[in-house]
């Protein structure tokens, strides 16, 4: 039985299925992009980019195709399907028309007055290891500085993702990138850490996911001595320390924690209000999600449709669930016990420290909501959590907003809305939420060989 599959979540139909790598096809795949990497990195710089700028323009220009292949296999309403897949256009051309900035040598002052420089090349053949909920973008931010730098990837989507999957690869063929060079594998989790992470032709594992697989996957690597980059799941905190103004506010609130269906790493899932503005900003939040609506299979401008699979709505039911079970209380939206992949948008508010909510993550369209006394209260209640991937804080007193963002234990901080998520900036956190970074500079950085070279 296949392992790879695209079911629609709008319908539960299998569309499509894709066979499931044998392991000769593993070990083939591996010799091809080993094979073709010594190759690949010598070619001009120049030549890698105009490959890449070429592949991203065919992102942006086949991008209404691309969204209706991804609201099939996910539900991605139509319109964040179109973004997404441009932006991972955009991702890829921006990593082609700085590479050679980003590339050039670093010469060092040192104390001997000699010739000192790091040179910046590839090492070899690396991993991506990709999630099912930005199947072309969470790709993009991994493969793509790879391929600039010299290295040959290795793609393992997610099992619900061989359509798209297989599109990024014809797109990247289709802009000139050679054969080996990227490998799309339709592997098994065994294949992973039985095969392909002990090739000593892999030198990088990048994972983005659960932090069950991220834990897994570094366990195998650490035995293999192999580095790795995880991006995994996260808690973010909006945290409201007092505005004039709530409209801006809440309308970040909404699309922070509901974009995408809520299935992001870091949404805004838990809202941290001062006393003096919690009730007021509870009443407007709730009126806004109480009045959202869940996107029919065509729909096209709906921040949420269905989750990903009826497997991710059935175990967001069971979180909330539980919370509800143990005290927590919903003052927007509905949960139901049961259902298809639609789960409708709610909030929860009463959650405590002594439930299992307060620290998991909910990865859906429910938001939760904590009542702060004081500004000390909002910082103890945001880090209260094993994740630290991104944050949001927003006040009208611009002082204190940065001196909470010194406080958060987080990789990102946003304050009043300034966007902290683009192709030009470091994407990652610290704790449960993993380690290494994507996009910027920093993220071509990570399975890079700097390499000293000293001349008398």
């Amino acid at each position: 039985m296949t392992h790879y599959k695209v079911v629609n979540p709008y319908t539960g139909e299998t569309v499509k299925e894709y066979p499931t790598a044998t392991n000769e096809e593993i070990h083939a795949s591996l010799d091809r992009a080993h094979g073709a990497f010594a190759e690949w990195a010598a070619r001009p710089l120049s030549e890698r980019a105009e490959i890449l700028h070429r592949a991203g323009q065919i992102f942006i220009d086949r991008k209404e195709e691309l969204a209706e292949i991804i609201r099939v296999e996910m539900g991605k309403p139509l319109d964040q399907g179109i973004f997404e897949a441009e932006f991972s256009g955009e991702i890829t051309q921006y990593f082609a028309d700085n590479a050679e900035e980003f590339l050039a040598d670093e010469v060092l002052k040192n104390r001997s007055g000699v010739n000192a420089r790091v040179r910046k090349s590839a090492q070899g053949v690396v991993l991506g290891i990709m999630p099912w909920n930005f199947p072309y973008y969470q790709v993009a931010r991994f493969a793509m500085p790879n391929l600039i730098l010299g290295n040959t990837v290795l793609l393992k989507h997610a099992p619900q993702c061989p359509w798209s999957a297989t599109v990024i690869a014809e797109i990247l063929a289709e802009a000139g990138v050679p054969e080996g060079v990227y490998e799309n594998i339709f592997a098994t989790n065994e294949q992973i850490a039985d095969i392909i992470i002990p090739a000593p032709e892999v030198r990088g594992i990048s994972l983005t996911g659960s932090e069950r697989a991220g834990a897994a996957v570094a366990e195998v690597a650490g035995r293999n001595l192999k580095k790795v980059v995880l991006e995994l799941g996260g808690s973010d905190p909006f945290m409201v320390l007092g505005v004039s103004d709530l409209t801006p506010v809440i309308e970040a609130a909404i699309e922070g924690r509901m974009e995408n269906s809520g299935q992001a790493c870091n949404a805004s899932k838990r809202y941290i209000v001062l006393d003096e503005q919690y009730d007021e900003f509870v009443e407007k939040v709730s009126a806004a999600i109480s009045a959202m609506s869940i996107a029919e299979e065509g729909d096209n401008a709906e921040l949420v449709g269905p989750l990903s699979s009826q497997q991710a709505a059935d175990g967001l039911r069971r979180q909330a669930g539980a919370a509800i079970a143990e005290g927590a209380q919903v003052i927007a939206g509905e949960v139901a016990s049961e259902g298809d992949a639609r789960v409708a948008p709610a909030l929860l508010a009463g959650i405590t420290e002594t439930m299992d909510a307060y620290t998991q993550e909910l990865f859906g369209p429910i938001g939760t909501v904590y009542r702060a006394k004081d500004v000390d209260d909002a910082v103890r209640i945001a880090n209260g959590t094993p994740f630290g991937l991104g944050s949001r804080v927003w006040a009208d007193d611009l002082e204190l907003a940065r001196s909470v963002a010194d406080r958060l234990d987080v990789g990102m901080v946003s304050i009043n809305g300034a966007g902290a998520e683009d192709y030009d900036m470091p994407f990652g956190g610290v704790k449960r939420s993993g380690f290494g970074r994507e996009l910027g500079p920093h993220g071509m950085e990570e399975f890079m060989n700097k390499k000293l070279v000293v001349e008398a």
